[in-house]
């Protein structure tokens, strides 16, 4: 087993797939397969399972995958250590429900990234597909919430799929609304000050189950709702149609702007944000310095940081 093969690996799972890794690495497909054929043989182990939708990563080939992950980054460090070597390309990808702390973290892990390339990868996305992007080692974490109401499903799933949950810090229910709202003023709201108004949320696609909603409150009666995909649309509608949408309340103006307010909801449910990981794999340096960053920005906001783990059984 050689260090290209290693790298083989880790860029297909990056690519997603064996055709668009073999462009990547300027050799033809056949080979790549016979590559990773090779190292599998070797190995005594299935890396990827194969279908007529693609590849994905087999249970031992995430935890596969998390070793060959550290040995090519320790081979790089000693390269450039003693070699000169010129530092490769920076490689991470991380999905995320629609939240502006993720990109805010985001940013900032970029800004200090003191490297010349890299090509990292933000998806904001749905509940079920984050769960699915981490399981497949498409990203190597995913960012998503719990309440009293979904933790016991959405845990259900994460153990059935050997992904586990880091929370991060646990908060009070507020809306999102316009500075301009009727409502801007109050400091508390009730859910039913809002009934004459539009409720927008996150459409989840073919797994529009109450559980994978990620507001709360999502089994509620609302007399008027506006599904979105994306946080620009939601907050246009916000200001346009006097809207409002169910959040953590956690806001940044220099990515939402000025004409957004976040204003405290009267209920009894909390929000606890965290981040999931798949158990089999190790996070890479990148991925562990975006959980630091991920702190940071959230301890900026006031929110105190959970330290301990968490299976909230």
């Amino acid at each position: 087993m050689t260090l290209q093969q290693l790298k083989y690996i880790l860029t297909i799972v990056s690519c997603g797939s064996i055709s668009e890794a073999a462009k990547k690495l300027f050799i033809s497909q056949p080979s790549l397969s016979t590559a990773v054929k090779e190292i599998e043989m070797e190995a005594g182990i299935e890396i990827f399972l194969r279908s007529s939708k693609g590849i994905v990563l087999s249970s031992d080939g995430a935890e596969f995958l998390s070793y060959a992950r550290q040995v090519v980054e320790q081979a790089e460090l000693l390269e450039q250590r003693y070699m000169n070597r010129k530092p490769s390309k920076k490689l991470f990808s991380i999905s995320t429900q629609h939240y502006a702390f993720s990109v805010q973290a985001f940013v900032g892990l970029l800004k200090e990234l003191n490297v010349d390339e890299y090509e990292c990868t933000l998806r904001e996305t749905r509940t079920y597909e984050i769960i699915e992007d981490v399981r497949n080692m498409k990203s190597e974490l995913g960012i998503i919430y719990m309440s009293e109401f979904n933790r016991k499903v959405i845990q259900k799933i994460l153990k059935d799929n050997e992904l586990r949950f880091h929370p991060l810090f646990q908060a009070e229910a507020h809306v999102f609304i316009s500075e301009e709202h009727p409502l801007a003023a109050k400091s508390l709201l009730d859910i039913e000050d809002l009934d004459d108004y539009p409720c927008l949320a996150f459409e989840q696609g073919d797994y529009n189950s109450f559980y994978f909603a990620e507001e709360i409150l999502s089994t509620r009666t609302y007399k008027k709702k506006i599904l979105v995909s994306d946080r620009a649309t939601l907050f246009n509608l916000l200001i346009g149609l006097n809207g409002y949408t169910i959040s953590s309340g956690v806001l940044n103006k220099d990515l939402n702007g000025e004409q957004i307010k976040s204003v405290r909801l009267r209920t009894d449910e909390n929000i606890r944000v965290g981040y999931i990981v798949n158990q089999k794999a190790s996070l890479s340096q990148l991925a562990s310095a975006y959980v630091a960053k991920l702190k940071s920005v959230i301890a900026d906001f006031g929110y105190p940081i959970i330290n301990q783990e968490d299976e909230l059984d």
